[in-house]
């Protein structure tokens, strides 16, 4: 076990995710107390005390750069005691491809940028590279869109054919809901509706129909949701319309017929793994030939921008595993590929089993041969984010051919521009113009609205979702 004290709150979040990077296996237990003399004192479990005394820290009224410092110093002392360098250095956030961007828009030069993350932050040559071009593709989409006028529209549907034991979703398995899905969708298609009068006047950029697995729905179902959507929101303009079929295992040809119908651009089949031991451990029911079939079917009905997820270090897979498990993606040939590094949250069922992640080489060789493989296919890197608890403080990534990037997914990363939500669960983000100050004294240009995760709390309060986006959207 690991013990963190720490002399101001402030502090305790970066040195405590930072820690955890070096040390994924420990529990950690961290105080707060403002009496104690040193900013921050850890114990580790090898007998080891570390403490950082106030004159050792900038001494400044900046409190990011505080903060800042004090983590670095933390850093800088783990990576010595454990003779490790963390791939992304000290950054816990889960956006870096978002500060190199608003570098490059100062004016920044490569190699200033590359300075700037390993002297501020520790980031290795490697990370500094791919962050950097990502961002750089990432800028060079945005600038085609006018993000200030424009914006996007998220549907969710919080339903799975199982629930996955890595996955901490709010999502419900589809069988103990089927005579309530009429009634979800009754309530989300008045949200909808309502939503569109909001957003006239506006361009809407992109479309995401996500979870969950949209794909639970019936093909009729499915069929009034898109109607709906069709039916109210000007699509003329629209770059992209993602439909995340998902699970191979709630798709059938008939559904994806339905889908064909309207001007849906994208959709994606995600295995996860191409292991059967390992589909059979984390509770996905369907087999690696359930995907081999749906993805030939998809193209015989015309869809030509497939993506296809992957998931690198779940349980009881090795980097033998991961490479089978690229030599049949690679046979598929998706448009776009997303490789995820296992993050196991408190919410999955492996994070209440105590379950952990390996840190070792076996994750850096899997991540590494991802890369390799969508390399070979001509997919090239265009979006990263990361997630906490993240297996080897890795990433995960978005490879796609050069004209099937996900702009979607650039758009909720970089937080440029308004994403209006519907459903359980989801959350909409209010892009302003300017910077204003909330009542915490914080300045900020980005106003979320949450709507209630439990499904039938939304069903029942769903003119409540409805008139907190319109008391936000009048108050703009």
């Amino acid at each position: 076990m690991i013990k963190i004290e720490s002399k101001k709150n402030k502090f305790t979040y970066n040195v405590y995710h930072v820690t955890k990077a070096f040390y994924p296996k420990e529990d950690i237990v961290q105080t707060v107390d403002e009496k104690q003399e040193p900013l921050v004192k850890i114990h580790l479990p090898e007998g080891t005390c570390f403490s950082l005394a106030p004159e050792e820290c900038v001494q400044t009224e900046d409190v990011q750069e505080e903060k800042r410092d004090v983590t670095k110093k933390v850093y800088q002392f783990l990576s010595k005691q454990t003779g490790q360098e963390l791939a992304w250095g000290m950054l816990t956030g889960v956006r870096p491809t978002k500060l190199v961007m608003q570098k490059i828009e100062q004016g920044m030069t490569k190699e200033e940028i590359f300075g700037f993350l390993k002297e501020q932050y520790c980031v290795t040559d490697k990370k500094a590279q791919i962050a950097y071009e990502i961002a750089c593709r990432e800028k060079a989409l945005l600038d085609q869109l006018d993000c200030k006028n424009g914006y996007s529209l998220y549907a969710g549907i919080p339903f799975c054919p199982s629930i996955c034991s890595y996955c901490s979703f709010s999502s419900s398995p589809i069988a103990e809901w089927k005579d309530q899905v009429d009634r979800y969708l009754d309530a989300m298609i008045k949200e909808l509706k309502a939503t569109a009068k909001l957003m006239q006047g506006k361009t809407l950029d992109t479309v995401y129909i996500g979870g969950g697995t949209p794909t639970t729905l019936e093909a009729d179902q499915l069929d009034r949701l898109l109607g709906t959507i069709r039916e109210n929101f000007d699509l003329e303009h629209v770059l992209e319309f993602t439909v995340e079929a998902g699970r191979p295992d709630s798709i059938t040809r008939e559904k994806l017929e339905v889908i064909r119908k309207y001007p849906v651009t994208r959709i994606s089949v995600n295995p996860q793994t191409m292991q059967q031991k390992t589909l059979d451990l984390v509770g996905r029911k369907h087999t690696v030939e359930d995907v081999e079939q749906i993805f030939h079917l998809a193209r015989e009905l015309g869809f030509d921008n497939i993506n296809m997820d992957l998931i690198a270090g779940l349980p009881g897979e090795d980097a033998a595993d991961m490479q089978d498990t690229l030599e049949k993606i690679e046979k598929l040939h998706p448009d776009s590929l997303t490789v995820h590094a296992l993050a196991i949250k408190r919410a999955a069922k492996f994070g209440q089993e105590g379950r952990t992640m390996d840190p070792g080489t076996e994750i850096t060789q899997m991540v590494e041969a991802a890369a390799a493989s969508a390399e070979r296919m001509g997919l090239v890197p265009y979006y990263l984010y990361r997630q906490k608890n993240i297996a080897g403080n890795f990433e995960n990534v978005g490879y796609a051919e050069q004209d099937k990037a996900g702009v979607y997914n650039i758009l909720i990363m970089e937080e440029r521009q308004t994403i209006i939500a519907c459903g359980a669960g989801s959350t909409t983000k209010l892009v302003l113009p300017e910077k204003i100050k909330t009542s915490s004294g914080k300045e900020t240009n980005l106003i979320r609205v949450e709507n209630v995760k439990n499904i039938t709390e939304y069903i029942d309060r769903i003119d409540e979702m409805i008139e907190r986006k319109e008391a936000l959207f009048e108050k703009d």
